[in-house]
């Protein structure tokens, strides 16, 4: 199987001011497709070369084709949940009966996010019951692997940010939800 470059729902800078088309042009242009690049040679003559991204994220062990597929896996869920800045705050019953509101919620998930040592992922996912769950991966880490259902993440690499925050992830989880797709994240509840 060839892995491509999945095509983005949206221009790469209808983002502004949240994310702008240079860091789109950089972390969607160059590192998404150097994962996408660099899984397709890898999987090559391997047991995984017929299986899709969600098989070879549950059954590769560590290393450089778990990281290339996750990492393919994790950036097109986060970019398919982006759009352009929206205001509206989504009704979404599971997050409040969990968390009580909304903005409870929101505080939790991104001072998870601010708090993620290093690189990595915060996630927003269910387990088998539907009991939702924020969930801190580092490096190319993804809940697939722990049997859950990804909704929602938020890319805290600094090659996601960098260009436009430099240092400042907390201004960068700030903005970012400004720009998510509210329709495309509480389809995948």
């Amino acid at each position: 199987m060839i892995f491509k470059l999945p095509v983005l729902p949206y221009a790469l800078d209808a983002l502004r001011p949240s994310i702008s088309e240079l860091t789109m042009n950089f972390h969607y242009g160059k590192h998404h497709q150097t994962y996408v690049d660099n899984l397709n040679k890898f999987i090559v003559g391997t047991a995984f070369e017929n299986m899709s991204l969600e098989e070879i994220i549950k059954n590769a062990p560590d290393g450089a084709i778990y990281n290339n597929a996750a990492q393919v896996w994790n950036h097109t869920f986060y970019f398919e949940a982006l759009g352009a800045p929206v205001q509206k705050v989504p009704i979404c019953k599971a997050i409040d009966e969990q968390w009580g509101n909304f903005d409870t919620f929101k505080e939790e998930f991104s001072k998870a996010a601010i708090g993620l040592f290093g690189s990595g992922w915060l996630w927003l996912a269910a387990n088998k019951d539907g009991k939702l769950q924020i969930i801190v991966e580092s490096n190319a880490g993804n809940p697939l692997r722990k049997g859950l259902k990804p909704i929602l993440c938020f890319d805290v690499w600094e090659h996601a940010y960098y260009l436009d925050y430099q240092n400042k992830r907390a201004d960068y989880i700030k903005n970012l939800w400004d720009i998510l797709n509210w329709k495309m994240i509480l389809k995948r509840f």
